[in-house]
């Protein structure tokens, strides 16, 4: 979907160059790694129990709670392409304007969310279809983390505002604040004191809530030197249906994303408990390499909504070609640091020795993650910051419609390695996608 933008304050032309990928993608490539080293953490405090039945019910509520949460990362990548956009222009009313409706947005959402946390907590034990062991341990985690939805998706709209205008160290720091009381106080409550499973939620609540006041505390201070926000500016229809839409699109998009996930843990769950535990600490490296390589896309992010913004074709193509390379070379050294580590890695996560086996059979389909998923990145973040939401929509759509065709064929006779086949099959279809309307959207939109 292209948008309409309103008359550009200023017209500001800019230079993209490997210091201004660099200078947003490396702080945002440090912060995104502490949330898989978080997921790592809580893997690692649940598996010292030495119960598959707990590090399943782990995988499972952290799965039942990603496809509530991130259905909601509009807030965050929504927020970023309409900020950028408007930075371009030199519009800082309206920079102001996109925040509060996401902030808006984000407390309705999240206190709806936090009243229905029992009901999603049913439809989750529903959906897994474990056994009682896993399904104890979904219940607790999904109740207590869901109490911290409104700090969550607040933290999502004020990180937008923050990488909407290129600022990777701030939002580096916001992150290392949330994520790292997060994983401090996980490891005290759920390891120290024995809490488990509900340690851990705990420790992210904590940690969501302490965020969300430094992140509003700057975001404030930052407003009230800036030119005063009109009230009919914020409140005009025109704007926030257009927020409406766009995030809609991306909303579905983010659920489709999920739902592919949520797909792959339950076909691991009809493997067994152990597949379904293995599985779940191997999904950890693909969170790590997703969250490696989403520096790089929120550069591109940044960087093609301000082009958009700006009107500034060349800076655009620039922007692509840049984020793309350097998100290739990662991939590259990724893969390898996997393949080369990840049995030590898989060993440091679970003492579980039927575990490790189980996960080191399969560690080079999770490996190989990094290398056939960055592109389904890097187009992510080009479409999230031109605001070309519709194609994203639709192009996420007939991954998921292949993604499900695959795994119906392939799981039958290969078991999990059709599986993990089909997840592969599904990021390059991501990527090769959005690639191909790439080229007409260019000579469309400027």
């Amino acid at each position: 979907m292209r948008r309409q933008q309103p008359e550009a304050v200023s017209m500001r032309p800019f230079a993209v160059t490997n210091r201004g990928v660099l200078s947003i993608a490396i702080p945002m490539t440090l912060a995104y790694l502490t949330t898989p080293m978080l997921g790592l953490v809580d893997t690692a405090v649940v598996g010292q129990f030495g119960n598959a039945a707990l590090l399943g019910g782990l995988a499972a509520g952290a799965l039942v709670f990603d496809v509530v949460f991130t259905t909601f990362n509009f807030l965050r990548s929504g927020t970023t392409g309409l900020v950028a956009q408007a930075f371009g222009r030199g519009d800082e009313i309206e920079e102001q304007a996109v925040f509060w409706r996401a902030f808006a947005i984000a407390l309705v959402a999240g206190l709806v969310l936090a009243a229905c946390a029992p009901l999603f907590s049913i439809v989750g034990i529903w959906f897994i279809d474990a056994e009682p062991g896993v399904n104890a341990a979904l219940d607790e985690y999904v109740r207590i983390r869901l109490l911290g939805a409104p700090f969550a998706l607040i933290n999502y709209a004020i990180l937008g505002y923050v990488l909407g205008r290129g600022e990777g160290g701030l939002g580096l720091v916001l992150q290392l604040v949330l994520n790292g009381i997060n994983i401090a106080l996980s490891i005290a409550l759920g390891l120290w004191l024995g809490w488990g499973v509900a340690g851990v939620a705990w420790g992210t609540v904590a940690g969501e809530f302490v965020a969300m006041l430094l992140g509003l505390a700057i975001v404030v201070a930052r407003f009230s030197k800036s030119p005063r926000l009109p009230r009919e500016r914020l409140l005009h229809a025109e704007p926030f249906w257009a927020m409406v839409s766009l995030n809609r699109d991306i909303m579905i998009r983010s659920f489709s994303l999920l739902a592919a996930f949520a797909l792959f843990t339950r076909q691991g769950a009809q493997f067994g408990t152990l597949t379904l535990a293995a599985n779940a600490v191997l999904m950890n490296f693909f969170m790590i390499s997703g969250f490696f390589l989403d520096g790089f896309a929120t550069a591109a992010e940044q960087l093609a909504g301000r082009a958009v913004g700006a009107r500034n074709a060349p800076a655009f193509r620039r922007a692509v070609w840049l984020t793309s390379i350097w998100g290739f070379g990662l991939a590259g050294v990724a893969c390898a640091a996997f393949l080369l580590g990840g049995r030590d890695l898989i060993a440091l996560i679970t003492t579980a020795e039927d575990i490790r086996d189980i996960a080191s059979a399969y560690l080079p389909w999770a490996a190989f993650t990094a290398v056939s998923g960055v592109l389904a990145f890097q187009m992510d973040g080009v479409f999230i910051g031109a605001t070309w939401s519709t194609d994203m929509r639709n192009m996420m759509l007939l991954s998921l419609c292949v993604f499900v065709a695959a795994m119906l064929v392939l799981t039958g006779p290969f078991g999990n390695h059709g599986l993990w086949a089909a997840l592969h099959i599904f990021l390059i279809v991501r990527g090769l996608s959005l690639l191909a309307i790439l080229r007409l959207r260019l000579r469309t939109s400027f």
